[in-house]
């Protein structure tokens, strides 16, 4: 029962939690604002389908989980599907660049894409540490130190 929430007591846990957060909830916001460029048209140009439906479904999750990494709150379970973005993020918009520039442009391209998809699997690990609502929820039974 207290599994998913269960935290360490780690300061500095916060630093990743703000970086991924932020910048998941940029992106849905971009998605928003910018449709054309970086939500349904992107993904039209890369060749998913619907993307108009993809679009908003793929920004609702990085604004709900990006908010819910944030605060900390369930923060294991937020950090799933954004793992999952990235992933998808990955192999949809980078293959082209690999197969057409070469591993060095890929690498250089795909900085943000590769901090995001590892600081997701870091609080899928470890939890939203000291400064988050998943510590308050734990009882100190429960609470890994």
């Amino acid at each position: 029962m207290f599994r998913i929430p269960r935290t360490d007591n780690a300061a500095t846990t916060i630093l990743i939690r703000l970086m991924v957060g932020l910048v998941f909830f940029t992106e849905f916001l971009q998605k928003f604002i910018l449709p054309e460029l970086q939500g349904a048209g992107r993904f039209a140009i890369i060749g998913l389908p619907t993307p108009n439906f993809l679009g908003t479904w793929v920004g609702s999750f990085e604004a709900v989980c990006g908010l819910l990494v944030l605060m900390g709150l369930l923060t294991r379970v937020a950090s799933i599907p954004l793992l999952i973005i990235k992933l998808v993020a990955i192999f949809t918009t980078k293959a082209e660049i690999l197969a057409n520039k070469g591993v060095w442009d890929l690498l250089h391209e795909s900085r943000t894409d590769w901090a995001m998809l590892l600081g997701s699997l870091f609080l899928i690990i470890k939890g939203g540490g000291r400064w988050s609502v998943d510590r308050q929820l734990t009882p100190p039974q429960y609470a890994r130190l």
